[in-house]
């Protein structure tokens, strides 16, 4: 390869670098900002018929047909052999692929945009948030849901969570049953220290008459890891429905979006402390204050609200002080579908972005390959018709 080529190709390369460098700013400065993203927003754009891809097809053309006609013209007076040859194809492999590539530069220039829009850091508050306050933004209706809310679901404070336990006290057709909550407490221990103590504590139990077969039916699960053993089992018994200390709004651990890198679990715990304490440990304005932050959240999201901060809070204090009372007043109206649609498209943004849709990599990678098959014969056709 003479140097004349070579510096032909490097000249090439800095014009398709410019070019994607114009298709990046083009993206950064068109992107329309959180506020109006939705379910069909996407990185990806090259969809036939907008701007973009339109403006792409001519580009592209454009520049293929004059870089063939100043390679031609200019570079194809040598005849090249063995391994110039297949550094001419690898040159013209990616300029192939860079000048049929401009939309995904525009997709990182929205990227970017969204980036300096809302920051991960920024995203994950908001999360965070949400997931402290999920329970108190479902629909009356919702709140009826023993799946939702159940003293099952409550994870702070202690001797919570619990699990429940139903027994059949009258059997037949017209059975009744009882049913009781255990609080669920974990032992660990080396292997050989359990197995002794076990052992010790069947002898005490035969003595004392104590069933210690009823006992081993509260093992919920015994794991050994290494040379320790980790059991949970059924503790003492709890009754939630009698604690002052628990409202309808704890019974729930749902999360409203998880946290990139976070245990779910970590996550469901940490919300559930930082909603017990803003109900049961901290003054009246700051829970107020906390759905004024949800105010300005959704407002940052452009999501339709008619929430007024003071009233929820009222709702709020007004069932906690009434358990019994059914739950069909709250003044929570927002927008849900549509939040929830912007928290799930903006996961994807951030984490999964669609820089090149599967429907079309198929076809994008064969058209690469033959623009640059047919470059490549073209170029050896001509070449061969020069030297003759």
């Amino acid at each position: 390869m003479t140097k004349t080529l070579k510096r032909y190709f490097i000249k090439s390369f800095i014009v398709l670098a410019l070019i994607h460098l114009a298709y990046f700013l083009y993206g950064f400065f068109t992107f329309k900002g959180i506020a109006k993203i939705n379910i069909y927003t996407e990185f990806y754009r090259f969809k036939f018929y907008d701007d973009v891809s339109i403006s792409h097809f001519f580009v592209s053309g454009l520049f293929l047909f004059f870089f063939l006609i100043f390679l031609v013209r200019n570079h194809s007076r040598e005849n090249y052999k063995g391994s110039s040859l297949f550094k001419i194809a690898v040159c013209l492999l990616l300029i192939s692929f860079l000048t049929f590539s401009f939309f995904i530069s525009f997709s990182f220039g929205m990227n970017a945009k969204l980036k300096t829009e809302l920051s991960e850091n920024d995203f994950n508050k908001d999360k965070k948030l949400l997931n402290v306050l999920n329970p108190f933004l479902y629909g009356y209706t919702s709140y009826s849901s023993e799946k939702l809310f159940n003293y099952e679901n409550i994870l702070y404070p202690k001797p919570y969570p619990v699990i429940k336990q139903e027994d059949t006290i009258v059997p037949g057709e017209y059975a009744i049953t009882e049913t009781s909550y255990y609080s669920i407490d974990t032992i660990k221990a080396l292997t050989s220290t359990f197995d002794k103590t076990t052992n010790k504590a069947d002898s005490i139990f035969d003595i004392l008459g104590f069933d210690k077969e009823e006992l081993y039916k509260r093992v919920l699960s015994k794991t050994v890891i290494g040379d320790s053993t980790k059991i949970i089992f059924k503790s003492v018994q709890v009754h939630p429905e009698h604690d002052d200390d628990i409202c309808i709004f704890i019974e729930n651990k749902s999360l409203f979006s998880t946290v990139q890198g976070d245990s779910i679990d970590k996550q469901k715990y940490q919300a559930a402390v930082d909603r017990y304490k803003l109900l049961y440990n901290s003054k009246k304005d700051s829970l107020t204050y906390t759905f004024q932050q949800l105010d300005t959240l959704l407002r940052k999201y452009n999501i339709e609200t008619s929430l007024i901060p003071k009233q929820l809070s009222q709702d709020v204090y007004h069932y906690k002080a009434n358990r019994d009372e059914p739950l069909n007043g709250i003044r929570n109206t927002f927008d849900r579908k549509a939040l929830t649609e912007r928290f799930t498209t903006l996961d994807k943004l951030f984490y999964e972005p669609n820089y090149l849709h599967p429907n079309i990599i198929a076809i994008y990678f064969t058209v690469i390959v033959v623009v640059w098959a047919v470059l490549f014969l073209f170029y050896i056709l001509f070449n061969k018709k020069k030297v003759q």
